[in-house]
């Protein structure tokens, strides 16, 4: 019988992984960490432009209402007080997001909360409709047509290609609306960007640990797969077993990143446009996640796609259709007696990066006892 040079191949060096591979690597297991990339860090990676760092895959901003996670991250880097405010381009009028009593006021001039919400409630109420039959319907039951013509409606469905009344209402079953004046769009109380950047973060993590880049597990996967006890796989379950139900539906998005000759672009790191005739959702200013003070500024427009083979696959498309399709991969991915799988692509779920550190923790409680004290809240 041939020994196995790894204890764990972990495939994908994105925050998984990477949380993985530093925790295996901590109990003394020998790992071997690869990804098809370039570059270790998954969607979190920064390039480095002109002193700025620029989130490669579009704006991450880490946030947290769990202790635990909030502790464990901080062991590796120190974070900034960055607070999310993104701001809605209509148009050319601007407004606060998530809406609150600043949006309220741009769009009626009401003042107090308790205006704002008879506008709400008398829009909704002269609509009639009880039970939504899709995501146009339900986003009025919510906030009434006001605030979907601007600001719900040209977004999503540029978000989602496809005309809101024939995406399912699950898709915005809540909108965050608050009758107070703030601007912050996370509750949670932990929230910023790491200063010394997510590349850091993660090459903390893999710190010690064999990283090998620009190596598709897919395409050698009997020889790869040979030199490892166990594989921790975070790619696309769907690719794993050669699409053999058919694809899972997702949302991918093109990046166009220019620098410019000036030290403020837009006066917020992001601006997200809701009209249906920009042909992309959100412009990001990188520099503003660190406060930065450069003479020029990187700016990143960021443009909703239909994904393919071949492409970045972002966004699951969780209908009935595709949760149908995942469960029949999760089962086959079940019974896999020497594969590991986790992650967003594959557990075909959004996940926030908190969520994705805590799921990785959670695999390593499930591996290696609960009482792995390096993973304790």
């Amino acid at each position: 019988m041939q020994l196995k040079t790894y204890d764990y191949l972990v495939v994908g060096a994105g925050l998984f992984g990477a949380v993985f591979a530093h925790e295996a690597a901590a109990r003394g297991r020998k790992c071997l960490v690869i990804d098809k990339r370039d570059h270790p860090g998954g969607n979190v990676y920064c390039d480095v432009i002109e002193g700025i760092h620029v989130h490669t895959y579009g704006a991450h901003i880490f946030h947290t209402g769990k202790e635990h996670i909030w502790r464990y991250v901080n062991r590796f880097v120190t974070f900034n007080h960055y607070v999310n405010s993104p701001i809605a381009n209509y148009n050319g009028e601007i407004y606060n997001l998530p809406f609150n009593m600043n949006t309220f006021n741009k769009l009626w001039g009401v003042v107090t909360p308790d205006e704002a919400q008879r506008k709400i409630a008398g829009q909704i109420a002269r609509l009639g409709i009880e039970t939504p039959r899709n995501l146009e319907e339900q986003a009025l039951m919510l906030v009434g047509p006001d605030i979907y013509e601007k600001l719900i409606k040209g977004y999503t469905e540029k978000q989602w290609g496809r005309p809101c009344d024939q995406l399912p209402a699950f898709i915005i079953r809540r909108l965050p609306v608050r009758y107070t004046y703030d601007n912050n769009y996370f509750n949670d109380p932990h929230q910023g960007i790491p200063k010394e950047g997510y590349n850091t973060l993660v090459e903390k993590l893999l710190d010690g640990v064999e990283t090998r880049l620009g190596v598709d597990f897919l395409e050698d996967r009997q020889a790869l797969q040979a030199q490892a006890e166990t594989v921790v796989y975070t790619g696309m379950v769907d690719a794993f077993y050669g699409y053999r139900f058919g694809e899972l539906e997702y949302r991918s998005l093109r990046f166009e990143t220019q620098v410019l000759p000036t030290s403020n672009y837009q006066g917020n790191a992001v601006v997200n446009y809701t009209d249906a005739e920009t042909p992309y959702t959100r412009i990001i200013e990188h520099k503003h996640f660190l406060f930065g003070e450069q003479e020029s500024t990187v700016v990143t427009r960021e443009y909703p796609a239909g994904w393919e083979r071949g492409t970045e696959a972002y966004y699951p498309v969780g209908d009935e259709r595709n949760k149908a399709l995942y469960a029949r991969y999760q089962a086959l991915a079940e019974q896999e007696p020497h594969v590991l799988f986790g992650g967003r692509l594959a557990e075909y779920r959004y996940y926030n990066m908190d969520q994705v550190i805590e799921s990785a923790l959670e695999m390593v409680k499930r591996v290696f006892g609960e009482n792995a004290s390096a993973v304790k809240p």
